[in-house]
């Protein structure tokens, strides 16, 4: 099921990838991350900057999953942009209790709580490192996260980011 894009933000870039190759290496998620914030990045006012802080973000959502440990399937990120703004959206199969998970952080990311919350994770060792990403997103990056809706065992991240208007 293809998502609406929102007809402000325009395509800059599509990377699809097997699951099976992004889980048969942790560095995978570094070097995909790397290689795609410098190609989105080259026009940014501070192109340096902007790819470094990309590359953290986007780093972190690779990550995520590389975290499901599935095999089967295909990662599929896409890059839009409107004005500063920066969209990634990031679809890879998923478990119904992983997707139940996402759910929930996203939900207390959206309650206004979400550095509360950061700090109750990051303090918890118990804590799954998947609410750790998402929730420093929000609180590091200032960044805008939703699910979306797909097929069964496919799930996607929506997320903005504007990283130019960031301080630091």
């Amino acid at each position: 099921m293809e998502r609406q894009v929102d007809a402000a933000f325009k395509p800059l870039l599509e990377l699809e990838m097997e699951m099976a190759t992004l889980v048969a290496d942790w560095s995978h998620c570094d070097q995909c991350a790397a290689y795609l914030a410098h190609m989105v990045s080259h026009d940014r006012h501070d192109s340096i900057r902007h790819a470094n802080l990309l590359s953290a973000a986007l780093n972190e959502l690779f990550e995520m999953s590389f975290h499901t440990r599935e095999s089967d399937g295909v990662l599929r990120c896409r890059f839009y942009r409107n004005g500063t703004i920066e969209r990634i959206e990031l679809t890879f199969p998923c478990s119904a209790e992983q997707r139940n998970s996402y759910e929930t952080i996203v939900e207390r990311i959206g309650n206004g709580l979400a550095l509360a919350n950061y700090l109750d994770v990051i303090t918890d060792d118990a804590a799954r490192a998947e609410h750790a990403i998402l929730l420093g997103l929000a609180v590091n990056y200032d960044a805008d996260i939703e699910l979306s809706a797909q097929d069964t065992g496919m799930m996607t991240f929506v997320v903005d980011l504007a990283l130019e208007r960031l301080l630091n």
